[in-house]
This record gives structure tokens, sequence and C-alpha cells, in this order.
């Protein structure tokens, strides 16, 4: 992207930071917390005549119930390649193939596995700052070039000031998305 107007350097940022926060999003939807939800199975992918593919494009995915994840293939042969997906994918969740369906059972969990999610969320959290705070920085080494090359040093901090109330902004965004996710994770009522 073009960066040598202000008004550039600002949409630069604002556009980075969505990235950022759906990354972030991301990333915490693959923490569980305990209950049945489709967004669990989002990173999977299953070898579909010869291209991994998202399961969610050869396969329907419903919650059965609180603790249950229905997986119906559009065809019946793709049972076993989305069950060896599921397995390959490290979420700690064991797949049953019915002969129509894989049923997925997410166990409740201990209060010390939540407290552990809660902390890797946290710390999803924070690597979700820090590319926010290099991105602010990266935007300052901008405009100083900027500067240099002829900008006025009254425009340079109205845009730093900006990119700074928009760096807080973001952040306590990101605060707030936490705070979400760990009522989520906390919650012992699974119902």
């Amino acid at each position: 992207m073009n960066m040598d107007t202000p008004n550039d350097l600002v949409k630069y940022f604002d556009e980075h930071v969505s990235d950022i926060l759906s990354i972030l999003k991301k990333e915490l939807s693959k923490i569980r917390a305990g209950k049945a939800d489709p967004t669990m199975l989002q990173g999977i992918n299953v070898l579909y005549y010869g291209n991994m593919t998202p399961l969610s494009q050869i396969a329907a995915i419903n919650i059965v119930d609180i603790y249950t994840i229905e997986v119906k293939p559009w065809e019946k042969k793709m049972l076993q390649e989305i069950e060896k997906a599921i397995n390959m994918s490290n979420l700690g969740l064991t797949p049953q193939n019915t002969g129509e369906t894989v049923k997925i059972i997410v166990p409740p969990m201990s209060e010390e596995r939540r407290i552990s999610l809660v902390k890797m969320a946290k710390q999803e959290v924070e690597k979700g700052k820090v590319m926010v705070r290099n991105l602010r920085q990266e935007c300052r080494e901008k405009l100083k070039g900027l500067q240099k090359n002829g900008m006025s040093e009254d425009t340079v901090r109205k845009i730093e000031t900006e990119i700074q109330i928009a760096t807080d902004k973001y952040t306590k965004v990101i605060d707030n998305v936490l705070v979400e996710k760990e009522k989520n994770l906390k919650n012992v009522n699974d119902k």
C-alpha cells in the first residue's frame, strides 16, 4: 500500500489493526470452552480428491447438544478422512464414526484446565497487543521518513496523536475480547 500521505498512513494502520483483530479472534476461537462449538473445527482441513479442503466445505457441522458436535459429510466416503483429520488436529477431541456421521463429544473441563486455557488466551491477547504496538512503531518510522521529505512537524504530531489514540482504542477492544473469552472459559455452568 502507498503510504505517501498522512491519510494513507492512518488508513494503513486501521486496515492492519483490523487484520490483527481477526487473527486474534480466530486464535482465541481455537481455545475451547468445554461446550460444543462449530468454530472449534474451523482450522481443520481434510484430504478431498487430492486437495486439502476446509472441513466446512465438504460437510455440514451441527451442534446436537451442549457437548456434541455432529459432522455429516456430503459424500459418505469422506467419513474416514474427516475422522483422521480431526484426530490429527491436536484439539484433544476423539471423533466417533457412526457410519453416517462423525460425532465428537466435548468433555466438560476441570477447573485446572479452565485456568490453563485462560492463561493461553492471555498469551494470545498479549501477542495481539504486541502486533498493534509494532504496527504503531512501523507507522512512526514511516512518519519520520515523510517528515524528512518535507512533511510539517505539526502534521507529523497530528498523525502520531491519531495513531496513538487508535492504538489505545484497539488495545481496549483487545482487552474486551479477553474479558469475554475469560467469561466463556470460566463459566462452570455449561448449560
